[in-house]
């Protein structure tokens, strides 16, 4: 087995997918025998989307916004709330997010900013929640011939510099390469020995759907005290506390029961209405819990590194933090994107070892701006009279056009970007809509993985350069315009942007070729695609 995944969140099967792709031989290792019933992220960002879309999902994911709307939109009919706090009209398909609490007005954005007018294409695939988005990957990874296999749970490993012998509870095995992809208490990471510095929780909070016998008692939205905060809605039932000075350091973030570390108790249903009574200082009555509930923390920490020899980290366990603004979930897809095609290379002989290195210096600096973005939110949303005073600011802040407009391009992550050699603005960022001239778009020609290369040369001089590298790069040819050239990573990333078709141009391409995707091949197999 050439690499081995453990943990069959969003994460792995991403990762695990995109190594099926590479032509990896690749297995999942789970240690919960069924898919985790717990309440967890509800929604995608756009670099999520995206990648869904350009592996042929993207219908499936504008199916399930489709269903979530018109859950949203029962809520709000029966709450008789349609503001933005609380439940938006079925109709509604702009996704905002919120901001500690705050939620950002759709009316407010400046739809037409050229970050988020480029990146439109997946809007109606942003309201997809966890546990469906499990299921759509669960689909992917079966199809792509990828086993998983649950109720196995890694218990030692030894990274033999040629492979990793792993002991499980099923036996041992050997792998070329072990990615923990196991959450925030993850097994990889310790047996690994890699540091987990950061900073200590200070709240508790909860997340359920519950039956409540008095829903009249809550207000829709995000409510404050001195005790905390809630949420109702804006789904029927759904219910989100957070109580500070409560926290434990043995709470993961955002899971019930954490991969790789000991269970944590359930969360009851005493439990949680003890919590929502404290915060919301009502005698609401809760009767039943929808699902599993889940209990988490605003605990901050990043992996020392995200890479020890053989051994690599994604998703929550090379970072943790609280949940607020949804970030989380769409960091680590960017982890298993970002390195799934890179290990995939490794593994296929034509890139060296150190591409890998390339990873963590690529995603380490967006793990640290996530925790500070939900360190600060942390900070807005303390009972404490200081925060009040700075969250009525930042609140003022979010009710203008710019203010509202710059906190949504932030938790939509159209303005990520990596730092990569090359002077054109395009370089280092997410690759934008590209609509072709027969209708389809860029993102059409990707559902097989590699790196696509735009050719918009009168004579297709790129798609001829590019032929060396068959197998791993797939040309498009379009319509002559500018920019004339552009090629794209497997992971969505733009490597390399041309106005021109001079010598320069050609030479950029080909050092830039090299540099990704390795030496050309002797004797192209097959010509580009058209």
């Amino acid at each position: 087995m050439d690499v081995t995944v453990v943990g069959a969140g969003p994460v792995g099967l991403v990762l695990a997918a995109e190594l099926a792709l590479s032509g990896a031989t690749v297995q999942v290792l789970e240690r919960l025998a069924e898919p985790a019933e717990a309440m967890k992220a509800g929604s995608i960002n756009v670099p999520t989307a995206e990648a869904l879309d350009r592996r042929g999902l993207l219908p499936a994911a504008e199916s399930v916004q489709r269903e979530m709307l018109e859950r949203l939109g029962s809520f709000a009919r029966m709450t008789g709330d349609q503001r933005p706090g609380g439940g938006r009209p079925a109709r509604e398909s702009r996704f905002t997010g919120h901001f500690a609490g705050m939620v950002l007005d759709a009316d407010l954005v400046d739809w037409s900013d050229a970050d988020l007018a480029t990146h439109a294409a997946v809007d109606g695939a942003r309201l997809v929640p966890q546990r469906e988005l499990e299921e759509l990957l669960a689909d992917h990874v079966a199809r792509l011939g990828v086993p998983v296999r649950r109720g196995v749970e890694v218990t030692t490993l030894e990274d033999t510099d040629d492979g990793v012998l792993v002991g499980t509870t099923a036996g041992t095995l050997r792998t070329g390469w072990l990615v923990g992809c196991d959450g925030g208490r993850s097994t990889v990471r310790r047996l690994a020995g890699i540091d987990f510095p950061g900073t200590d929780p200070e709240l508790t909070g909860h997340l359920a759907v519950a039956d409540i016998a008095d829903p009249e008692k809550l207000a829709n939205g995000w409510v404050w005290s001195t005790r905390g905060a809630y949420r109702y809605g804006p789904q029927p039932g759904r219910l989100v506390t957070v109580e500070f000075g409560s926290a434990s350091t043995d709470l993961p973030h955002a899971r019930l029961r954490s991969r790789g570390g000991t269970p944590m108790p359930p969360v009851t249903l005493e439990e949680l209405q003890t919590s929502l009574r404290r915060v919301s200082g009502t005698d609401v009555t809760l009767t039943a819990l929808h699902g599993a509930a889940t209990r988490w923390t605003d605990n901050a920490r990043q992996a020392a590194t995200y890479r020890s020899g053989r051994v690599l980290l994604a998703g929550d366990a090379a970072h943790v933090h609280s949940p607020f603004g949804g970030q989380g979930l769409n960091l680590g897809v960017g982890d298993a994107m970002n390195l799934g095609w890179k290990l995939g290379a490794v593994v296929a002989g034509w890139a060296p070892e150190g591409l890998l290195d390339t990873y963590d210096a690529e995603r380490r600096p967006l793990g640290a701006w996530v925790l500070d973005w939900t360190r600060a939110q942390i900070g807005v949303m303390r009972g404490d009279a200081k925060s009040a005073a700075l969250r009525e600011v930042v609140a003022d802040l979010l009710s203008t056009r710019d203010g509202t407009t710059y906190a949504v391009k932030k938790i939509s992550g159209v303005t990520q970007r990596i730092d990569l050699p090359g002077g054109h603005p395009l370089v280092g960022r997410y690759v934008p809509d590209v609509w072709l001239t027969n209708g389809s778009r860029l993102a059409d020609h990707g559902h097989r993985g590699g790196f696509l290369l735009l050719d918009r040369t009168p004579d297709g001089t790129f798609a001829r350069l590019s032929a060396a590298w068959a197998g791993r790069v797939s040309s498009v040819i379009d319509e002559h315009a500018t920019p004339t050239g552009v090629l794209v990573r497997p992971d969505g990333v733009v490597a390399w942007v041309s106005d021109t078709t001079d010598v320069a141009a050609v030479t950029g391409l080909e050092a830039v070729l090299r540099g990704w995707a390795g030496a050309p091949s002797p004797s192209p197999e097959h010509a580009p695609m058209g």
